[in-house]
């Protein structure tokens, strides 16, 4: 396993009993403000969400994987068909016209055994991005399954993390990457407005 993996674990779960140090893990990971880094879909590249400080859901749910399976615990990696139009934010008009024209996209989380079930985790939305009305998994206990920030449109399909390099064969194309360019724009814009004094 990479060394900043296992220093990020050691800082991470340093004196936790399990429960405390799956929390600990996952609030972390939340943590990393929310934006789409293409090359960081990947499971080459994904450990670089720790260099650059910001990642979407694949690189954050990859390395929550990789962090809960030296806790012990049995991970899959659960992925989600879904519309950009159908997440539940009120875009600006040019996001929302390209949102509309996407086709299918994927949406990253992770299922942990914990207790004797596979409890939903999904590690995506950081705390500020509350304020646009998306679900964002605040006080986690450790214990029972979290909200998606998105609806799927599909079935969920599974696979042991050892597959990563097989789930994101996704072509992005140009429409994607405008619309991302467009997003990850607005995204910094609203941080600002929270930075703000009111």
């Amino acid at each position: 396993m990479h060394s900043v993996v296992d220093q990020l674990f050691l800082e991470l779960t340093e004196g936790k009993t399990d429960r405390e140090a799956r929390i600990s893990i996952f609030e972390k990971i939340r943590d990393i403000p929310y934006a789409i880094v293409p090359r960081l879909i990947s499971a080459e590249n994904y450990l670089d969400i720790l260099k650059i400080g910001k990642g979407s859901c694949t690189p954050k749910h990859l390395l929550l994987a990789a962090l809960y399976e030296k806790l012990g615990l049995t991970v899959l990696l659960a992925v989600y068909p879904f519309k950009w139009a159908d997440v539940e934010i009120e875009f600006p008009s040019r996001l929302k016209k390209q949102a509309d024209s996407l086709p299918d996209d994927y949406h990253l989380a992770c299922k942990v055994e914990i207790g004797g079930k596979l409890v939903l985790v999904d590690a995506t939305v950081d705390l500020p991005l509350r304020i646009l009305g998306l679900p964002v998994n605040r006080d986690w206990d450790g214990v029972i399954d979290m909200l998606m920030p998105v609806n799927p449109s599909g079935d969920e399909q599974l696979f042991h993390p050892s597959e990563a390099e097989y789930i994101n064969n996704v072509f992005i194309d140009e429409a994607h990457l405008a619309f991302f360019d467009e997003l990850n724009y607005w995204l910094v814009e609203v941080r600002k407005t929270l930075s703000c004094p009111e």
